[in-house]
């Protein structure tokens, strides 16, 4: 029985099947690059894109940083008293309450953290084992963070606010 040659199977002269890429003709010669191959060497690589500058983002207040992290955690009755005219310890004095003990530790936890994080070192953090009453010093800023009843019983607002004091005066 005869043997048809298949036009697929078909050899070239060098021995190389139809259809592909022609092997080296001697061992150590180097096979000829493909047209592909050859747009791919010729072609100029991509100018890399120059990232755009990014404005400068403004560093946000102290105040601003504790407020939002009182926020987020869900603080009660949050109240920010200005005694610049007062004493000469801080700016500002901010008292928050938690729920249980946890949650004042928790939200004074995360008041330290996101200071830290915005570049604002804590001098000090006072109470953390009792959970009671935790107070965070930033410098410029008091923070107490309270249980309610230790929040009624010291009555810290009453001490620091002036506005109240003087309709107390005037009473």
């Amino acid at each position: 029985m005869p043997i048809k040659k298949n036009p697929s199977n078909r050899k070239s002269k060098d021995g190389a099947a139809a259809g592909r890429h022609r092997a080296p003709a001697k061992p150590g010669a180097i096979a000829k690059p493909t047209a592909i191959a050859k747009s791919r060497t010729t072609a100029q690589p991509r100018a890399a894109a120059k990232p755009k500058p990014t404005p400068a983002k403004a560093k946000p207040s102290l105040k601003t940083v504790v407020i939002d992290a009182l926020a987020d955690m869900k603080a009660l009755e949050v109240k920010v008293l200005d005694v610049r005219g007062l004493t000469d310890i801080a700016d500002f004095m901010v008292i928050a309450s938690g729920t249980s003990d946890r949650h004042v530790r928790s939200v004074a936890q995360r008041v330290v953290e996101r200071t830290k994080e915005a570049g604002f070192r804590p001098h000090g953090v006072e109470g953390r084992h009792d959970s009671d009453w935790v107070l965070i010093d930033l410098s410029e800023m008091i923070v107490h963070v309270m249980l309610p009843r230790v929040r009624e019983f010291y009555g810290l607002e009453k001490l620091w606010d002036m506005t109240a004091s003087k309709r107390a005066a005037r009473a």
